[in-house]
């Protein structure tokens, strides 16, 4: 079977430019040089949290004393309280200035699949991604088999290395799920954070075959039961050069 990218998802490759959203300003914001995870800098807030930038890939900061932490940073761990970014990335500053904080992000398969969730179906794979599902869906997969929201990033499902031109899954997330009805797993889809399910010509999504080994999406085993416990090994999404 092949990969099959929905019209709404090869619009948004095509069309979609960098945003900054999630923006956040205030006098309440810090800087720790090295006070973080394994000697990782920090922001963090005094007065208010910062779990609205959880699961994101970066953050861009402006308004630091003399420019010294402005610029856009990769996060490597956030919470509530805090974010964390590589070591020497700040000069520690205490909370004073007007900072501004934003979600930086772009139009890549990554970005437009962060936080995204898959759904795992019975029989033989649509003629394409904007046709409805077809089969039995037989497991929901998420991070650590958690419960997912629409909308929410929790449990979300997020892709990470890119090398040779293969986009593979986050390597310290487990994508897992508990079986909803028992089957042989025959193709798989992946949507975005809104979750839009059905006939779509503008839900963001692509579908693909499911095995054991060989394949886009890898799982320990394609026979699924009623509340076991499946996992996707691994995940390469090959761009061809031509």
């Amino acid at each position: 079977m092949a990969l099959r990218l929905s019209t709404g998802l090869r619009n948004a490759l095509l069309a979609q430019e960098s945003e900054a959203t999630n923006l956040m300003t205030g006098t309440d914001i810090a800087f720790g040089d090295g006070t973080g995870t394994a000697g990782r800098d920090q922001i963090t807030r005094v007065a208010g949290g910062l779990g609205v930038f959880d699961k994101k890939k970066y953050i861009t900061v402006a308004g630091s004393s003399g420019g010294t932490n402005n610029g856009t940073y990769e996060i490597l761990a956030s919470a509530d309280g805090y974010v964390e970014v590589a070591a020497g990335s700040f000069t520690t500053e205490a909370a004073s200035e007007q900072i501004i904080l934003a979600d930086a992000s772009g139009g890549s398969l990554a970005d437009l699949f962060r936080n995204c969730v898959i759904d795992v179906y019975s029989g033989s794979q649509p003629a394409d991604a904007d046709t409805a599902e077809a089969g039995t869906k037989l497991i929901t997969i998420t991070v650590d088999s958690g419960a997912f929201s629409s909308g929410s990033a929790d449990n979300g499902l997020n892709f990470g290395a890119v090398a040779s031109g293969v986009l593979s899954k986050q390597s310290d997330e487990t994508w897992s799920g508990q079986g909803l009805a028992s089957g042989t797993a025959g193709w798989y889809r992946v949507y975005d954070n809104s979750y839009t399910t059905g006939a779509s010509t503008s839900a963001v999504r692509f579908d693909g075959s499911v095995s054991t080994s060989g394949s886009q999406f890898n799982m320990s085993n394609t026979a699924i039961s009623i509340g076991g416990t499946t996992t996707i090994d691994t995940v390469e999404l090959t761009l061809p050069a031509s």
